[in-house]
């Protein structure tokens, strides 16, 4: 019995063995694909794809790559060149191109690339640091490609589509999809002061994005992107962009008189981390502007002799500030030409002063 049973088992044995060899002969010489495959047919896109894709197709054209050179002295003596890249938006058929102003800032060369084999110089035609934003015009009377479609980013909402378009890392129109994360946010600017109605958005904005276009589906620029938080410099989730109503303001401005009227009384204050240091309230004028409406007004700030505090405003138009940025923002809403209540503190003793805002740019 015992042997009859190891009969069956080797009989098993060989049985497996032989369909497993020839299962693999099998494979091996009528299955193994040694001609290129067939394609499958895809059939069309899914709508949203389809969308997207027109998108950039569309808009792309729009968009430029920004490259400066900055010369620097070397320790030696020698010249240095110092090579940025960025984007830009196609603001009008006159070739005035819009971007950042940190991406141009200190520039003494800068050229465009329109497409991938031309490269065109421009100039400087104006610079807003207070909005992180300049206009460039392409030089020799090239005319630009089509100008960005504007829109608005009054009514956007969180989680709406965003789609940016830009050069990352120096990489030629490239185009990153994600969301509306957040509105109204506020980004400080190397002015020490504030833009307001900033848009955030998780679409993947990195280093050469600076500059170009933030679009909502329907390929109409709301924003300008400029900025992200990344302890790497890379991209992490969260990028801003400058809304287009703040662009749209500005924008005209550079191109007509190359600056933007930047409303202010005529103070500078003390830095807020001494302020914050001697646990102040407010904002410290430090030196009073000869000929300002401040000094009209009868301001006064940190005695140099003495070391004594001046004013400090705490509250503008009766909206309490306790930055440069807030006073700012309130006198933007007041207006060049108007006048203001300032409530300030000196010695203890509060006051009301009468102000006109003027232009400090």
């Amino acid at each position: 019995m015992t042997g009859r049973f190891m009969r069956i088992v080797v009989l098993w044995l060989l049985l497996l063995a032989t369909f497993w060899m020839g299962e693999r002969f099998v494979r091996t010489v009528f299955l193994t694909a040694s001609e290129p495959r067939a394609v499958t047919p895809r059939g069309s896109l899914a709508e949203s794809e389809f969308n997207t894709v027109q998108l950039f197709e569309s808009i792309a054209p729009s968009v430029v790559y920004i490259m400066t050179e900055s010369r620097q002295r070397g320790p030696l003596g020698l010249d240095s060149g110092i090579v940025g890249t960025g984007s830009g938006i196609v603001w009008d058929a006159a070739g005035h191109i819009v971007t950042n102003h940190h991406v141009i800032v200190g520039a003494d060369r800068i050229l465009i690339r329109i497409d991938d084999t031309e490269t065109v110089p421009a100039r400087l035609v104006g610079v807003a640091p207070d909005y992180d934003l300049a206009v460039l015009r392409l030089v020799g009377g090239r005319l630009s490609p089509q100008p960005i479609p504007v829109g608005t980013s009054e009514d956007l909402k969180v989680g709406q589509g965003a789609f940016a378009i830009g050069n990352p890392f120096g990489l030629h129109r490239t185009l990153t999809t994600g969301v509306i994360s957040a509105l109204d946010r506020h980004l400080p600017t190397q002015s020490n002061r504030e833009i307001r109605g900033v848009i955030q958005t998780d679409a993947a904005i990195n280093p050469g994005n600076s500059g170009g276009p933030l679009l909502d589906s329907a390929g109409r620029l709301i924003g300008v992107n400029t900025a992200i938080v990344s302890g790497s410099g890379a991209f992490a989730g969260i990028g801003f962009a400058v809304p287009v109503e703040v662009v749209n303001r500005v924008v005209p401005d550079l191109i007509t008189k190359g600056r933007v009227e930047r409303p202010g009384i005529g103070i500078i204050a003390l830095p807020e981390q001494i302020a914050a240091r001697f646990d102040i309230k407010g904002v410290v004028v430090d030196q009073v502007v000869p000929g300002s409406s401040a000094e009209a007004a009868g301001l006064q700030g940190v005695d140099r002799r003495t070391g004594r505090l001046g004013d400090v405003i705490t509250h503008v138009a009766g909206q309490e500030v306790k930055t440069v940025a807030d006073l700012a923002a309130v006198l933007q809403e007041i207006g060049i030409g108007n006048r203001v209540e300032l409530t300030v503190v000196r010695g203890g003793q509060e006051r009301t002063v009468s102000v006109e805002v003027m232009d400090i740019s």
